[in-house]
């Protein structure tokens, strides 16, 4: 037996046995969305009990554990953050924290012990023949949590990918290793309605041959790429890869060939999507996934000539203040990483930044363009940082315009049947 498989053997435990490592008052980082390791964290919850002050952090969970229990808040709570379906409730409720800070900026919190990280838990591919595993689903700020955890704790599953780029780990580095070969978590495409395909188009209209890509996940962002099939030379310098920007490398659409940065290939901090998805991260020469300090970094990003980030927000005013991640003062996402691509495809030569919303909500009873926005939301994009908005009615370009000129630009595109009442509010507020 070679001195890696003994090294292996000797961390290979079960889930039980390595949740037994997490100390009170530990703060657990686990990856992004699909790179959470489904046998650790119900481990875990299994102990919650007997545990006293230990914190989960993480964006994204996708799967609602049983540590997501207010009745044991005190023995685990989740610390989130970014918010998405298994943590929004927790959070709106109160008895859910989070952590408003840039995407980008996770890993410096982390190095500089602002944001604790004393135990990782993470999902990883299967062990190479030198001894390193791919945290290639998310490694986002985990990267920096390896580096400055005591426990390093890995769920190896053989359906996950070994990506190249900065997502390895040694086994020297990891204290306990459970296997698993449970399915990966999936996540089917969303549905497309007319108003996402109507906002895609004029995005779509706006990004030409050669752009690079940053784009999402969400109806508006899969309208957008799915009328992107015929461009040419297109580029991704993405924090998050799923499935449709998978379908424009299929069809040829995506080379990398006129990026400014990591020509060549595709660069991403995540991956959610289907299995299909994965599959293409594997062992792939084309794609490298990398920590979000590097990929969301404005300045590397903006390196990319004809950088189009596209990203939506709840709401906007008049001013073109964006409210992206709660409704009023009630959490609903998270500050991600919006900002970090705005600022960069500000930079970029020819660059464009796309904030994207429908022009209503609540079936149609609620402008989304408002004149001040709601009391107590979270301004996420700065009024300083926008650029293109797009609603179902058209484009609005803000950067470089007055006060007044956006406003007038912002009820343009406003569903019609507000366009009336948000010129008398402008008006008495003297935007108008």
């Amino acid at each position: 037996m070679s001195n890696l498989q003994e090294l292996y053997a000797a961390r290979r435990m079960s889930a039980a046995d390595a949740a037994a490592q997490v100390r009170d008052g530990d703060t657990i980082v686990v990856p992004t969305g699909v790179g959470e390791p489904p046998a650790l964290l119900e481990a875990l919850s299994a102990r919650r009990h007997e545990l006293n002050d230990v914190a989960v952090s993480q964006i994204l969970p996708l799967r609602k554990f049983a540590y997501f229990d207010p009745a044991t808040r005190a023995n685990v709570r989740h610390d989130a953050y970014f918010f998405g379906g298994a943590n929004r409730a927790g959070g709106q409720a109160g008895w859910v924290d989070f952590v408003p800070a840039y995407f980008s900026e996770l890993p410096m919190l982390i190095e500089r012990g602002l944001s604790p990280a004393d135990v990782v838990m993470s999902m990883a591919s299967p062990m190479d023949e030198h001894g390193y595993f791919a945290l290639s689903l998310a490694p986002d700020y985990t990267m920096a949590a390896v580096r400055k955890a005591r426990v390093v704790l890995l769920e190896v599953n053989p359906e996950v990918p070994f990506a190249y780029g900065d997502c390895h780990v040694h086994i020297s580095q990891v204290a306990g290793l459970v296997e698993s070969d449970a399915p990966l978590f999936e996540v089917g495409m969303p549905e497309i309605g007319e108003v996402q395909r109507a906002i895609g188009g004029f995005v779509a209209d706006l990004i030409e041959d050669g752009s690079t890509l940053q784009i999402g996940y969400g109806g508006i962002p899969d309208a957008v790429v799915s009328q992107l099939q015929h461009k040419k030379d297109l580029g991704i310098h993405t924090e998050m890869i799923g499935d449709g920007i998978l379908s424009l490398i299929e069809a040829g659409a995506v080379n990398n060939s006129r990026k400014g940065f990591m020509r060549g290939k595709t660069i991403a901090t995540f991956a959610l999507g289907s299995r299909r998805l994965y599959r293409h991260l594997h062992r792939n020469p084309a794609l490298e996934m990398h920590p979000v300090e590097l990929v969301n970094d404005p300045y590397v990003a903006a390196r990319n000539d004809k950088l189009c980030a596209i990203n939506a927000t709840l709401q906007i005013d008049l001013i073109g203040q964006c409210g992206s991640e709660s409704l009023g003062p009630s959490p609903y996402s998270g500050t991600g990483g919006q900002v970090d691509f705005i600022r960069a495809a500000n930079r970029s030569k020819d660059g464009k930044g796309f904030i994207v919303l429908p022009s209503t909500a609540k079936n149609g009873s609620v402008s989304r363009i408002a004149p001040m926005l709601t009391p107590g939301t979270h301004v996420t994009t700065s009024k300083n940082d926008v650029n293109y908005v797009v609603t179902e009615y058209g484009v609005a370009q803000l950067r470089g315009k007055t006060a007044k000129q956006r406003a007038e630009a912002l009820i343009a595109i406003a569903h019609p049947d507000f366009r009336a009442e948000l010129r008398a509010a402008a008006q008495a507020i003297r935007l108008l």
